[in-house]
């Protein structure tokens, strides 16, 4: 059964979304995230992925408060990213209740830094954040693209330990169209072990029926809950 990650994504404190990383595109969805985090609580969801996206734009952890309402204020599992650059950034992520963290611009840029906290802290708490457009990897809130393809970018880090990679398909997030399954295909054909979070494009049920069927094992979304594209009640079937 794939696991389900709804996302929340912070500005300024609130729940907002963008539409392929476009700050300009910003539609906030709730003035209180620590709501929406107890809505999917209530409905059965046990895992969530929260990102700081003032972090990512400011290279340093800014809504660490938000994340310690979430954590305290409810029982979901939490995955963090956004801005975390520094050993300080992530001690601040996990001091305020993030079970694992999510990195990927570090990752690209100082490779050293993250194996050794990949070393430190194991691969249970640390995922891979490979974001991608036309198979590059993009870095900084992907404003920058990379000349790094992304299948030697995971297999190098796989052979180092990396146990989970959240991808997303930069062309796909916010857009509602459909994820980039063949990507996530042939990602897991040469890494069949891989615990892949696919994230970006998911626009109704359909959507997470076909990564199911795929094989993939999780997968983050959100839009399409802000949108009442699904409801949360549809979820159930997935929740075992």
């Amino acid at each position: 059964m794939i696991e389900l990650i709804p996302a929340i994504d912070i500005i300024d404190g609130k729940c907002v979304r963008l539409s392929q990383g476009d700050y300009g595109t910003k539609k906030v969805y709730n003035e209180n995230p620590v709501e929406v985090a107890k809505e999917f609580e209530a409905h059965g969801i046990r895992r969530l992925h929260v990102v700081d996206l003032d972090g990512a734009a400011s290279h340093h952890i800014v809504n660490y408060k938000v994340l310690d309402q979430i954590a305290s204020r409810t029982s979901l599992i939490i995955d963090f990213g956004g801005g975390i650059k520094s050993d300080e950034d992530l001690i601040i992520a996990f001091d305020n209740g993030a079970e694992m963290v999510t990195v990927g611009s570090l990752a690209v840029k100082s490779p050293e830094l993250f194996l050794k906290w990949l070393e430190r802290y194991g691969a249970g708490k640390m995922i891979l954040g490979a974001d991608v457009k036309d198979n590059k990897i993009a870095v900084n809130g992907w404003k920058d693209e990379t000349t790094q393809d992304i299948f030697p970018f995971l297999k190098d880090y796989i052979h180092h330990g990396v146990e989970k990679v959240i991808c997303t398909d930069i062309s796909k997030d916010g857009m509602l169209e459909g994820p980039s399954i063949d990507l996530y295909k042939e990602i897991l054909k040469l890494h069949p072990n891989l615990y892949l979070i696919a994230s970006g494009g998911v626009s109704n049920l359909d959507d997470i029926f076909a990564l199911q069927e795929a094989c993939v094992p999780a997968v983050i979304f959100g839009k399409a809950i802000y949108e009442g594209r699904i409801q949360l009640k549809d979820l159930y079937q997935f929740l075992s």
